[in-house]
């Protein structure tokens, strides 16, 4: 088989930054744009059409299956963009231990003060995660 149809390791970890951060407030944008279009639609047909549902391999405090490769030393523990499209559009980002077990934290401000990028904010999640 060749080697290049699978994606490399690089590929499927992704730093959570604040360009992130900024593309999914702008695919929630657009959606809630897309769905003040459709008004005229009924509800059945727009929640049928958007029915899309977490996968079960990726789920809270579950291990990453082993087909996402493996996670690179210096991104334990470091906030990552979601693997799973169903949030895609939700202000989340997952972390993810030493035993690759997936965790979720909201990218809203905690406490009102601290914001997903604060390091007194990623010193608590890495304590939260630790093994």
């Amino acid at each position: 088989m060749d080697p290049s149809f699978w994606a490399s390791e690089t590929n499927n970890f992704r730093r959570f930054t604040p360009e992130s951060l900024a593309a999914i407030e702008e695919r929630i944008a657009n959606k809630k744009k897309e769905q003040v279009k459709v008004k005229g639609k009924t509800k059945d047909e727009e929640a049928a059409k958007d029915k899309l549902t977490p996968q079960l391999d990726l789920k809270i405090c579950k291990t990453l299956p082993s087909l996402y490769g493996d996670i690179p030393a210096d991104l334990v523990g470091e906030p990552l963009e979601d693997f799973d499209p169903y949030y895609s559009d939700h202000k989340t980002f997952m972390v993810l231990n030493k035993r690759r077990t997936i965790f979720r934290f909201t990218a809203t401000s905690a406490l009102f003060i601290f914001g997903p990028f604060n390091p007194v904010r990623k010193t608590a999640i890495k304590i939260l995660i630790h093994s």
